[in-house]
């Protein structure tokens, strides 16, 4: 009997660990932001984007990565929280889109 409260306490407490893990991660906003770095990197190497375009469009991963710290910061990221991030990303991803289309001159 001993034996079995131990184990169905040690799965608790595993259960616990586990669901407060997934309130916190936040997969979707990493792999987007990896996405969009890697779309700036690209636009930057075949001069779709200049230095200018670039920083601001570093600046403005750096916000999201800094307001996805501080969502995390209190152990859980609340569905407006996540709704923030995603409207940020958006905004983010066609920012990227329209710099590397427009009709500059390539530097």
């Amino acid at each position: 009997m001993k034996k079995f409260f131990i184990i169905t306490s040690a799965l608790f407490a595993m259960a616990i660990v586990n669901e407060l893990s997934a309130q916190v991660a936040t997969p979707k906003v990493r792999q987007r932001q990896a996405n969009q770095q890697e779309r700036i990197q690209e636009g930057r190497q075949n001069g779709e984007l200049t230095k200018k375009e670039t920083a601001r469009l570093e600046g403005q991963q750096a916000k999201i990565q800094h307001d996805k710290k501080v969502a995390k910061s209190d152990g859980v990221v609340t569905p407006a929280e996540r709704k923030k991030l995603n409207r940020e990303q958006n905004r983010a991803s066609r920012n990227i889109n329209r710099q590397k289309h427009d009709t500059q001159e390539k530097q």
